[in-house]
């Protein structure tokens, strides 16, 4: 099978809307991160240097899949990493090729990969560890999903309704916007990321480099089919909670979340939350995603779980060996009884990818 690799903004408009009918038509793949316009807006952020390619499965003329990859030397690895919350293959059902072929078409000797879809057969067998990514699918309606999560034994909605009732008596009216168009309430919600990634000893991503002018062009975005949306929740006059996320197809994509920690009693974080699963009842979109990982919010609100897998598709190389190696340590380590220390090896392994991935 022939496979063409291209910069995003030289995919033809024939093979965007080849990639775009190909999402639409499986539910699976309904995620604003793979889109063909999703690195295109890594790229124009990462500017003319930008490494990203998207290898097209059937070439150019007769595209029949994609994917897309930050290309470097010997290895690749998502495009728009730390920033991209899935991967996979956009391709047509039942697509054969061997994941070698796509890493060899990149250059590379290694393609590891982080949160790629677990139902994708190409991939599975390249799998190292998976993980829960938790999404609430409201397509049923509010009410319906409510009364869901009641049954579910989850009392997270009913505990939002009564520190609604007490925000309103102690502080006044509690005011939701959605496609709120205010730059000085995007700016707090970084102010406040940051503060956050900086209190809790993570990397702040908005730092330097690319992220954050990447977060600002979607959040300035006019395009119907793909961008950002800002929600924010008032309580009184003040700014009590934002959540810039990813729009596309369906989906709703949870991804830049911060509140005021002076609001904490009345958790303005699950009052947003809230009323943006409320507003979606009036609106073309039916699933919130919440991305992969144990917080307690994401357990209790998701009624969906899609599986996630990291690993590596590598052909033979030095660096595919290396990864390799790295992975057998962290397997070794995480059996051990060592508590936290069994955990290192894979800190180490994720921190290094943000850092290549920030480059």
């Amino acid at each position: 099978m022939q496979i063409d690799v291209v910069r995003p903004w030289e995919l033809t408009a024939f093979a965007v809307e080849r990639w775009a009918a190909l999402q639409a038509a499986d539910p699976a793949l309904d995620s604003p991160f793979l889109s063909p316009f999703w690195p295109r807006a890594v790229a124009r952020a990462q500017g003319g240097d930008s490494r990203l390619r998207v290898a097209v499965l059937g070439g150019l003329a007769d595209p029949k899949g994609f994917i897309a990859a930050k290309v470097n030397a010997f290895t690749a690895m998502p495009a728009g990493a730390p920033m991209c919350d899935y991967q996979g293959l956009v391709a047509e059902p039942g697509l054969q090729i061997d994941p070698r072929r796509i890493a060899e078409a990149f250059g590379v000797g290694r393609f590891d990969f982080s949160q790629m879809l677990e139902d994708q057969a190409l991939f599975a067998p390249l799998a190292r560890g998976r993980e829960d990514s938790h999404v609430i699918d409201v397509s049923g309606g509010y009410a319906d999903y409510e009364a869901e999560r009641k049954a579910a034994g989850v009392s997270a909605l009913k505990d939002t309704d009564k520190k609604r009732r007490k925000a309103e008596r102690d502080l006044g009216p509690v005011t939701f916007t959605a496609f709120s168009r205010s730059r000085s309430d995007f700016d707090q919600l970084v102010a406040w990321k940051q503060a956050q990634w900086q209190a809790t000893g993570q990397t702040d991503l908005f730092a330097d480099g690319w992220p954050l002018p990447l977060v600002r062009s979607l959040f300035a975005s006019r395009d119907p089919d793909f961008g950002g949306v800002l929600f924010t929740l008032h309580i009184g006059e003040e700014l009590a909670a934002a959540q810039m996320n990813l729009r596309g197809g369906r989906n709703i994509h949870s991804w830049i979340i911060s509140h005021d920690p002076k609001f904490e009693r009345y958790s303005p974080g699950m009052l947003l939350f809230q009323d943006i699963l409320r507003w979606m009842d009036d609106t073309p979109y039916s699933r919130l995603d919440l991305g992969a990982g144990t917080y307690r919010f994401k357990r209790e609100l998701g009624n969906v779980q899609i599986g996630v897998t990291h690993g590596f598709i590598g052909a033979p190389s030095a660096a595919a060996l290396l990864r390799e190696t790295a992975y057998a340590l962290r397997k070794a380590a995480e059996a051990l009884p060592l508590g936290r220390m069994s955990e290192l090896p894979g800190k180490a392994m994720r921190r290094l990818d943000l850092m290549r991935g920030l480059r």
